[in-house]
């Protein structure tokens, strides 16, 4: 039913093949290698802005926070990311470039001392009229500051409007953690910052999503709400997706990220607040929740030894440190990112925007789990097997068939960001019915 993270040293020599790899001459870092990294990395890695802690100063720089291995590209994070598309975030360097960063790790990775990398000049693009879903980002974020919600850290319940149906934000406050363990798939533990949010108490309930699915259950008209209107919304399911095992007051399953994403913008448009998905830093930290003292699991989890093979209702077992319900257990939990090797940088709120289908990161295990499963650090990947019994051609970009264990909850950034990033935030480009 599910997959595990698995490394991508596999991916990478087969990517390395077939993109030759072998230039035949001698890289020169000035004429092959600095050309690349303006062009594509020196943007976000600009030493003294880069928020990943990763900064081109040059060779023992990259050596020092793990990222380079010279003389071996396939350990080193610095290529692999290139190979998987991972980076440079605008787009997948072509066979030629990645055929000449491979040479030049492989060759010691040499970087003359008296090379200095220098931000490639931007060539003014013609403006490009926005798209109608960008207009309507742009109608809920004024809708938001309009409302101009208490920002004080606080907690508070909303009621979705024309609804009786309400939940509980949890303020987080910002703050470092060690992200990671010693696990190969979540090494190497490093040191991340993020900033303040509230997160919902537990997971989103049948309740609230059913409103988001049949418009007739939120009471909303067509033409009423054009701010609202204008936001897809998933096709009917073909089965009942609770599969028999509750509805009221029992966390909502088996949707795709893309549908989770789409709910978030319903949310927030419907409330006046912004509403996402947590990043994978941002939900290990909560999870964690400051401290390292970890209570009986049988006190604050469903999984397999006590949930009788079904999810049971939200907020049943005791909270955590931060007054959050089934952070572990229960159903697992869509985040932000494409699943990706860690670098061993520090990093302020760090973020992997999805660039392909599979695989994105889910979290905090379920009710059908082993307890080894069941820790802040345990990170699953997604997989097309998910949705494997879908009839529909194509599969539906809405519901996952084969993942009756699978959920989310939201948070709110202390801090609104731009309708660019809010835009980015519910549109990840990965929602095609592959994933």
């Amino acid at each position: 039913m599910r997959k595990t993270f698995s490394t991508v040293a596999g991916s990478c020599l087969l990517a390395a093949v077939a993109y030759g790899a072998v230039t035949g001459k001698k890289i020169d870092f000035a004429r092959d290698i600095a050309p690349i990294l303006e062009q594509h990395c020196f943007e976000c890695h600009y030493p003294g802005t880069s928020s990943s802690g990763i900064e081109l100063k040059g060779r023992q720089e990259l050596i020092s926070t793990g990222t380079l291995v010279p003389g071996k590209p396939l350990k080193s994070f610095f290529y692999n990311c290139m190979v998987d598309g991972w980076m440079p975030p605008a787009g997948k360097l072509v066979a030629t470039e990645l055929a000449l960063v491979h040479d030049w790790v492989a060759q010691g990775a040499p970087w003359p001392a008296g090379i200095v990398l220098k931000k490639a000049e931007k060539i003014e693009q013609p403006a490009v009229p926005p798209s109608a879903e960008l207009d309507n980002v742009r109608h809920i974020r004024e809708l938001i500051v309009s409302k101009k919600a208490d920002a004080a850290a606080k907690p508070y319940k909303v009621t979705i409007p024309n609804s009786t149906v309400s939940f509980n934000m949890t303020p987080i406050p910002a703050g470092d953690f060690q992200m990671g363990s010693a696990k190969p798939a979540e090494a190497p533990q490093h040191k991340v910052h993020v900033d303040a949010f509230w997160m919902q108490s537990h997971e989103v309930t049948w309740d609230e999503f059913h409103l988001f699915m049949f418009a007739n259950e939120a009471n909303e008209k067509p033409g009423q709400d054009k701010t609202v209107d204008a936001i897809s919304r998933p096709t009917h399911p073909y089965v009942e997706m609770s599969f028999g095992m509750g509805i009221e007051g029992y966390p909502a399953i088996s949707m795709t990220q893309h549908a989770a994403n789409k709910y978030a913008e319903w949310l927030s448009a419907k409330t006046g607040e912004f509403y996402r998905l947590p990043t994978e830093a941002e939900w290990e930290y909560a999870c964690k929740a400051g401290g390292t003292e970890k209570a009986p699991l049988g006190d604050v989890a469903w999984y397999a030894a006590n949930s009788t093979a079904k999810y049971q209702k939200v907020a049943a077992k005791k909270p955590n440190a931060f007054g959050l319900f089934d952070m572990l257990g229960n159903v697992s939990e869509w985040t932000l990112d494409q699943l990706a090797p860690y670098s061993a940088a520090s990093q302020t709120n760090p973020w992997v925007p999805p660039t392909k289908p599979y695989p994105i990161s889910v979290r905090g295990g379920n009710w059908n789990d082993p307890p080894e499963i069941l820790t802040c650090e345990s990170r699953l990947g997604s997989d097309a097997s998910w949705k494997e019994q879908d009839p529909q051609l194509p599969k539906s970009i809405w519901y996952e068939t084969d993942a009756p264990w699978l959920g989310f909850r939201l948070v709110r950034p202390a801090k609104l960001p731009t309708a660019e990033e809010m835009f980015h935030y519910w549109n990840n480009g990965v929602e095609n019915n592959e994933q």
